[in-house]
């Protein structure tokens, strides 16, 4: 839990900051807590995972247009580049260079059979890029306002990807294996 809400925290920081001070001092307060992220993570001695760093180019990209143009539609593209971008990764992993990336962040704390490997890994390519199309409808559709976008952008995508892990998780229930006799058990005690 205390990963997840660490994760959160520049989307946190964003969203507060934009009710208190707009879009545009959201957008640099979302980039100062990335580049916050990654420093207190090397401070500490922690692993940087990719996620992180490629969150922090994504967000000093498209933020740094938005600050610099002074065009809020940049800030706008970010959740749907970030999420098309592990949408893409995670699609071509598989179909194209025959990794699953899914497997391989996750193969070490369940054990499931390669085909639910690969319908998992494809239900989460397939995820990120619908909730990438999402956000574009909501931020550019002309039916939100830009206070509901990112509400959406802070709640709404967080809640949708929350149902997805819920029902995953519930669908995996079945499929999970149970670790091999001895492999990881216990001595038993005569």
């Amino acid at each position: 839990m205390k990963k997840f809400l660490f994760d959160l925290f520049p989307l946190l920081l964003f969203f507060i900051a934009y009710y208190f001070a707009g879009i545009y001092v959201a957008t640099g307060v979302s980039i100062a807590a990335s580049i916050g992220q990654i420093i207190w993570l090397r401070m500490r001695g922690h692993r940087i995972e990719g996620m992180h760093w490629v969150n922090l180019v994504v967000i000093v990209v498209f933020g740094g247009a938005t600050l610099i143009l002074h065009n809020d539609a940049f800030i706008k593209w970010k959740p749907t580049v970030l999420y098309w971008l592990f949408g893409i990764t995670l699609l071509a992993g598989r179909f194209i260079f025959g990794r699953n990336l899914v497997q391989r962040m996750l193969g070490k704390q369940i054990q499931l059979p390669a085909p639910i490997w690969d319908r998992l890994n494809l239900a989460w390519g397939i995820f990120f890029l619908l909730a990438g199309a999402l956000n574009l409808y909501v931020a550019f559709s002309g039916h939100f306002t830009e206070a509901q976008w990112v509400s959406f952008k802070a709640f709404g995508l967080t809640v949708l990807m929350l149902a997805f892990v819920v029902v995953q998780s519930l669908w995996l229930g079945r499929y999970i294996q149970a670790p091999e006799a001895g492999k990881d058990a216990p001595p038993e005690k005569n």
